[in-house]
């Protein structure tokens, strides 16, 4: 198995031995929403959520599952006549827990002899790249919702505009109108499930070269402009009516997937194609998270070079890794959006 070796990479000895610099860590934001659910041990890889459907709602749809079909004469009672009996309707939300899990390798010689502390620094990776795959799962899931709108368009390859206030205020509606109700708690950054309280919005993930669009929306207010109200997260950039934005470099867009770029003034990888980005807005509980929090969430693995067994009857190789049971889902479609946009060139 391959692993890092005494002459994976060249010594700085004989030369002037700098520090350590930093590398690029992953910025986890999906994680503060969603609804979090920890399985027991011993209980099953599937599970299953379900909800009970207004009166009269149909899967049909995303909007008509939210939907009351009522009509007050329809309630009127005849004197002495006893009303049909009705039933509820369930709706099943099926999700299966996936293993995930990374492993380092380094021999005793690095672990004895390197100048840096190796081992160190791949326990720190470890934990950081976690983090990325945790949040990669949860992109991917909230991306493949079916509530999806485009700007400018109605496909991700006829996408050509950028964020507009219009068009955040006709993702709006479509929620409330299905009854989403704006998020009033996040999960708080411990590592428990406890959550904080903050106030009522629809959140917006995504990308950071969102960024400068979304601060042109008319009526955007930035983080510093909040006063006594506190940032969601560290990411949140600001808000616009009844949206807080949250960005990160990890929710990535797609290049060269739009409209034709051709007198738009949007970005294109190519030339040819505008770029496009998802935009994920969510209400309360649309989406659900397993296994994220908590102690046992996940379990690291660490065998230190020099521990011997029948495998490795000299100690010469030690491991550094974590695996963990992890997956999202989304809980109700009508509660949340995946937006396609383009974003401005911002070539000089």
């Amino acid at each position: 198995m391959a692993g890092q070796s005494y002459t994976t990479q060249a010594e700085r000895i004989a030369k002037f031995k700098g520090e350590i610099l930093a590398h690029a860590m992953p910025v986890e934001v999906l994680g503060i929403a969603g609804m979090q659910r920890q399985v027991p041990k011993n209980n099953s890889k599937t599970v299953v959520y379900r909800r009970w459907l207004p009166y009269g709602a149909t899967t049909a749809n995303a909007l008509d599952s939210n939907q009351w079909d009522v009509t007050a004469g329809a309630h009127i009672l005849s004197e002495g006549v006893t009303p049909t009996a009705d039933s509820l309707t369930p709706q099943d939300v099926t999700v299966q827990l996936n293993q995930y899990g990374c492993l380092y390798s380094l021999t005793d010689q690095t672990e004895d002899l390197y100048e840096d502390d190796v081992g160190s620094e791949m326990k720190k990776q470890t934990g950081e790249r976690i983090r990325l795959v945790r949040q990669l799962v949860r992109y991917g899931a909230l991306k493949a919702c079916t509530t999806r709108v485009y700007a400018g368009g109605t496909t991700t390859a006829t996408v050509d505009e950028k964020v507009s206030i219009t068009f955040l205020r006709n993702i709006s509606r479509s929620l409330q109108s299905a009854h989403a109700k704006r998020i009033t708690r996040i999960l708080a950054p411990s590592p428990n499930f406890a959550t904080a309280p903050v106030e009522a919005a629809y959140l917006v993930f995504g990308h950071t070269d969102l960024e400068a669009d979304i601060r042109d929306l008319p009526g955007f207010k930035h983080v510093s402009e909040y006063g006594q109200r506190k940032p969601m997260h560290e990411q949140e950039i600001g808000s616009c009516e009844n949206f807080r934005f949250i960005l990160s470099p990890e929710l990535a867009g797609t290049a060269d997937s739009g409209a034709s770029v051709t007198g738009t003034g949007l970005n294109s990888t190519s030339g040819t194609y505008i770029d496009i980005y998802p935009m994920i807005v969510v209400g309360e509980d649309a989406w659900g998270q397993i296994a994220l929090r908590g102690m046992n969430s996940f379990e690291p693995t660490y065998i230190p070079a020099g521990q011997k067994d029948k495998n490795d009857p000299l100690g010469q190789r030690g491991y550094i890794g974590a695996k963990f049971y992890h997956n999202a889902m989304v809980l109700n479609q009508g509660w949340m959006a995946c937006a396609w946009v383009g974003i401005t060139d911002l070539t000089p």
